[in-house]
């Protein structure tokens, strides 16, 4: 158990420190993001439309209401005829970049690296197998959720196809580390 944690330790803080190089770096961290043209007057009719900080898709409707067909066509034929989209939303702002958020990432860093090790853990045969399997693991966490946010929110796939090169990489990397602490089943 003692090897785990110290996998998992290792391993979070290698994935860690190539998220940093991969946002701050390398284009990774802003491959699909744009800023809003002429913003000015969409801050101003956002922060006069919309209160509180949430996720926000529009066009919206009710959905703690039951819809009519007709409310339910009303809203498609909005959504089709556009603009439609999502929206992360603070209306106080706030730092873009604080302490506590790198600390929040490097302990779900860690938490993940400790499930890895701990999966990894289970598996029997050479070194290799073992970092292939972890880098699996990313790969699935990118599918499960990336694939997903691109398919039903729109999301540009430029960014989704970079999240993946960032997951792949990071537990490629990761998992080397890992796979190096944690000893074979059997062994």
């Amino acid at each position: 158990m003692k090897r785990i944690l110290i996998a998992g330790l290792v391993g979070g803080v290698i994935v860690f420190g190539w998220g940093v190089v991969s946002h701050m770096v390398l284009p990774l961290g802003k491959t699909g993001l744009r800023s809003l043209p002429s913003e000015g007057p969409v801050l101003s009719a956002l922060a006069g439309s919309v209160p509180e900080a949430g996720l926000y898709f529009f066009p919206g409707f009710d959905m703690e209401a039951t819809q009519t067909p007709e409310q339910e066509a009303a809203w498609m034929e909005r959504y089709r005829s556009g603009p439609a989209g999502l929206l992360v939303y603070r209306p106080r702002g706030g730092e873009p970049f604080t302490l506590s958020m790198l600390l929040v990432e490097l302990v779900s860093n860690l938490l993940a690296a400790w499930v890895a090790a701990f999966i990894v853990s289970f598996i029997g045969g050479p070194y290799g197998r073992r970092v292939v399997v972890i880098v699996l693991m990313g790969l699935f966490a990118w599918m499960s959720l990336s694939i997903s946010y691109w398919n039903w929110y729109g999301f540009p796939g430029d960014f989704i196809v970079a999240e993946g090169i960032d997951q792949v990489v990071g537990w490629l990397l990761g998992g080397l580390g890992i796979a190096l602490l944690v000893p074979a089943a059997g062994r």
